[in-house]
């Protein structure tokens, strides 16, 4: 075990998780600080900045939709590697590795190609309005070439985290970021190219990225190294991927459809809204990403775990997870209460109208994010022990089946025709899904508690 690599199996477990949650959670706050200054430098310096910034949000849950499928199986990737490393099992953590990372390139190109070639046909299909469309659909295509390499960073990352390194992945970020951001003000003030200026500049530092990641496990001395003569798919590890991945995949592209869905109600707003909308997602991301920092480690800590045959210390990650879930949004989301109208003013240049709107959906988030962070944990301990199909049909009922009736059903009707009442979709299918996990956590632990008393083997792990 390298020196930078959290022991997850032994000794207290807060101070570890805090001591691995910490650079998940910068890693992710600092690509929301470059999101949002690919967003604030169209916004102030293209020509028509509010036009432009809503072209950038109106690709975004489309984007999310076509990609998260995919990247779920990175979740697999990591879920797989951390229950290998606490079996110690050098041979299966080097297999899963190499099929890890053969199946990012794999399943990274043909994504891209769909991305590009749909950009425009997708965007009509979601309403975007038509002062903005040539510049979505600009934005989307020069997007999608960068995933392949989106693709190979987020496996790499996955392996690094599953093994206990969080550290890396902050440090690759801090770089490639500072890239993108320059590249931004290059592109956008210089050259002028509005839109396709920051969408260039996201594809350069993807790239970077990848090109780190791919170097940093070439360089490990452990289990975890890559070697590229190694490079091919290992058909039962590339299933227990998939096992894991594919629901986590499938729940996050379903999850991503009732965003789209939800964008498609935001347009027949106008782009004055989609352009707060835009605005205040960017920044209540800041609370979800925090949070979602806790699930990750979630999942690491729980893998190992039970690869190590250690449940009593699953309950203690729980317990951990939902304390850190807890603190994370009290900070986070009472920042953005108390101070959200100050940093949008910051953020539209004082534009009043789209401040109106953006604050609107800001309170009514962050007040409640605590619940999805809730939510996050769950789905963590459940698929970090092996169980992956349940959190995704959970989610996918509680969840996108509730705004999906929320949306052709109650939104329609002229008095919860408004932004109110589609962003209260939000806190309320939260609420019911949480209640579902509750119940299906309590179920899936006492299952493999008694398999585990049985045969000696935790239920999921083979």
């Amino acid at each position: 075990m390298a020196k930078r690599d959290i022991n997850m199996t032994e000794g207290p477990v807060f101070g570890k998780m805090v001591a691995y949650t910490l650079p998940v959670l910068a890693t992710g706050i600092l690509q929301l600080l470059y999101n949002f200054a690919d967003s604030f430098v169209v916004s102030r310096f293209a020509e028509n900045g509010e036009q432009s910034l809503a072209a950038v949000g109106a690709t975004g849950s489309i984007c999310n939709l076509l990609v998260c499928m995919v990247l779920g199986l990175s979740v697999g990737a990591s879920v797989v590697a951390s229950q290998y490393i606490g079996a110690k099992n050098a041979r299966a953590v080097s297999e899963t590795v190499h099929t890890s990372i053969t199946a990012s390139v794999i399943f990274g190109l043909p994504i891209a190609l769909i991305g590009f070639l749909l950009a425009s046909p997708l965007l009509s299909l979601m309403g975007t309005p038509d002062d903005i469309f040539s510049k979505a659909v600009l934005y989307m295509q020069i997007y999608f070439v960068g995933i392949p390499a989106t693709m190979v960073y987020n496996y790499s990352s996955a392996i690094l985290r599953a093994k206990g390194d969080t550290r890396f992945p902050l440090y690759v970020l801090i770089f490639s970021g500072l890239i993108n951001v320059l590249l931004n003000l290059l592109f956008v003030i210089v050259f002028h190219m509005d839109v396709a200026g920051v969408a260039w500049a996201t594809v350069v530092s993807q790239v970077l990225s990848a090109i780190a990641g791919i170097w940093r496990l070439h360089s490990l001395q452990d289990d975890c190294r890559l070697y590229f003569h190694r490079l091919r798919l290992h058909g039962d590890k590339l299933l227990r991927i998939i096992r894991i991945g594919l629901p986590a995949g499938i729940q996050s592209g379903v999850f991503g459809l009732s965003n789209v869905l939800l964008q498609s109600s935001v347009n027949s707003l106008g782009s004055t809204v989609v352009a707060a909308n835009t605005a205040a997602s960017t920044l209540d991301g800041f609370v979800y990403t925090a949070q979602n920092a806790v699930y990750h480690g979630t999942l690491a800590f729980v893998g190992q775990n039970v690869g190590a045959r250690k449940l009593d210390r699953v309950k203690k990650v729980f317990s951990c997870s939902l304390l850190l879930v807890t603190l994370i949004w009290a900070i986070f989301g009472g920042v953005e209460i108390l101070f959200g109208r100050q940093m949008l003013d910051f953020y539209l240049g004082g534009n009043e109208k789209v401040i109106e709107h953006a604050v609107l959906r800001l309170t009514m988030l962050a007040a409640t994010y605590f619940l999805c962070g809730y939510m996050e944990v769950f789905t963590g301990v459940m698929r970090g022990i092996g169980s992956s199909l349940v959190p995704m049909i959970i989610t996918v009922v509680g969840v996108c089946g509730l705004r999906l009736v929320w949306i052709y059903l109650i939104f329609p009707i002229p008095y919860f025709h408004n932004l109110q009442w589609l962003f209260a979709s939000y806190p309320i299918s939260w609420a019911l899904t949480l209640a579902f996990q509750i119940v299906a956590y309590l179920i899936i632990m006492r299952r493999t508690r008694e398999h585990m008393a049985l045969t000696g083997v935790p239920l999921y792990v083979k």
